[in-house]
């Protein structure tokens, strides 16, 4: 049998509030069974995490101290200018303490981890142990919170990332509640590229293209239909997806927002009310559901076909497969997508409920899944 192993890693945080606040980063806490906060005084305490949000990596940790504590004070990460001196303060290879100097190389830098990216770039030196860890303007200000490093060796090169501190003030009531919770219009969208604004006639490359739409959501209810661009939301300009996206989640929940449309040649102007984005930790996972086929799935939702960037936004997504099951053995892999459960479409986890009650034991079930068909047969 393996053994369990234990390993120590090291990170950075800093404090917010007297009350013992620290802000750090998610990867760095999300697995973790025991949490020791180390302070510039080398005095140790017991943490405990009270908010993650793994969409935007950060994470809120709370310490018992019994002794005061200097908080830090936070910036506006918005007025940063490339070309800005800015500070990184951290703990690399565990040295502690340390403060790197550099300046703003970028800003709104997208790096592919989901529809909430926003970092800062910088030259700063930010190294393994330096996560989690402040990255201050010259007046002291923390303007963000160091997060990774673009390395092929795993050292260093000058290019460094920072969650943008404004980021943070706005999920902090949520984190202190335990948990985030953001808004959803009900669409999929997608950036306009030359080659799609040619086809579709477009008159601009500017705005977030509509290329699938929630039935029964909230941009349904409002008019928004396929092929729409939203060209401003909320008043605000829309670049492309990543900007409405980044607005929509926002947003509170249930408010009504205005949404400018191009549609063709006219410009519309549609009220939109916000609802409460299902997130992947609210999907309803499907295990040990008789017969046992050793598979996992989850319903597709517009935001993962945008995360993940997915052919088809119905079917249900293959999450996990146990070791030895008939799903392996049938040649499933995850992040396959089931179409078809015996010649019958999947549109949802109900159906797919429903169709397995009908199977014995020792049954063989044909699935399609993207183009391919597998055959499956159930564990006796």
């Amino acid at each position: 049998m393996p053994e369990k192993y234990s390993r120590n890693e090291l990170g950075t945080g800093f404090i917010i509030d007297t009350d013992g606040f620290i802000i750090t980063t998610n990867h760095m806490v999300e697995q973790t069974e025991e949490i020791k906060v180390r302070l510039s005084n080398d005095k140790e305490f017991l943490a405990q995490i009270i908010g993650r949000d793994t969409k935007t990596d950060l994470a809120l940790i709370k310490i018992d101290a019994n002794i005061p504590l200097t908080p830090l004070k936070l910036g506006d990460s918005d007025k940063l200018e490339v070309g800005d001196w800015v500070v990184a303060i951290g703990n690399p290879f565990g040295l502690g303490n340390t403060a790197t100097a550099g300046i703003v190389s970028a800003k709104y830098r997208q790096l592919g981890n989901g529809p909430y990216d926003d970092f800062i770039q910088t030259d700063a030196s930010i190294n393994p142990g330096s996560s989690g860890g402040p990255l201050l303007n010259i007046d002291n200000e923390v303007v963000g919170i160091n997060s990774r490093i673009f390395s092929q060796s795993g050292d260093n090169i000058g290019i460094g990332f920072a969650i943008p501190i404004n980021m943070a003030k706005q999920l902090l009531p949520q984190l202190r509640e335990g948990r985030i919770k953001r808004a959803s219009l009900g669409v999929v969208v997608q950036d306009i590229t030359p080659a799609l604004k040619s086809k579709l006639g477009l008159e601009t490359d500017k705005g977030a293209l509509v290329s699938d739409v929630v039935s029964g959501g909230p941009a349904e209810k409002a008019g928004i239909t396929r092929g729409d661009v939203i060209l401003k939301f909320d008043g605000k300009s829309v670049r492309n997806a990543h900007d409405l996206n980044f607005a929509v989640a926002s947003t509170p929940i249930n408010m009504k927002v205005k949404a400018e449309i191009m549609r063709g040649n006219l410009c519309l102007n549609l009220q939109v009310r916000t609802v409460e984005l299902k997130e992947d930790d609210d999907i309803e996972p499907l295990s040990e559901v008789p017969p046992q086929l050793g598979i996992k799935l989850q319903e597709i939702t517009p935001e993962m076909v945008k995360n993940y960037v997915l052919p088809r936004s119905y079917g249900l997504f293959i999450v996990d497969l146990v070791d030895g099951s008939p799903a392996i053995e049938a040649g499933l892999i995850p992040g396959d997508i089931i179409i078809e459960f015996d010649k019958q479409m999947v549109d949802s986890m109900k159906t797919f409920k429903n169709m397995l009650a009908g199977v014995q034991e020792g049954d063989t079930i044909l699935f399609l899944v993207g183009m391919e068909q597998h055959f499956l047969q159930p564990l006796k």
